[in-house]
């Protein structure tokens, strides 16, 4: 009954749709519902802070101590954030940091990082 596509990732067949997104909860991946050319054309490009050009599933690490708002936690420089999506707004990406959660990050402070 389901006609949702296998997970890229991992093969799973649990997938479920979230807006414009594919989701697997077994591996977290996502993906673009409408194929890889549509992601493309969703507006500006996103640069970390030396200029490369990142992209939903990139990996990033952070390259400076920051605070976490409303804790005392602080994300420290060399964490590295797998997985990312791009949004909208003041903060340019969404992630997920180990130890800490669901987190909004500003491309100014990561790195993309060469898997």
């Amino acid at each position: 009954m389901n006609t949702l596509p296998n997970c890229p990732k991992c093969q799973s067949v649990y997938t479920y749709e979230d807006g414009h997104q594919l989701i697997c909860p077994e591996c977290a991946h996502e993906w673009p519902k409408d194929g890889a050319a549509n992601a493309e054309e969703s507006g500006p490009v996103v640069r970390d802070a030396v200029g490369n050009e990142l992209k939903d599933g990139d990996s990033v690490t952070v390259i400076k101590d920051l605070k976490v708002k409303g804790s005392s936690a602080v994300v420290k420089v060399g964490t590295k954030v797998k997985n990312i999506r791009l949004v909208d707004g003041d903060h340019d990406i969404d992630c997920k940091i180990d130890g800490i959660g669901p987190m909004g990050l500003k491309s100014e402070f990561v790195k993309k990082v060469k898997d």
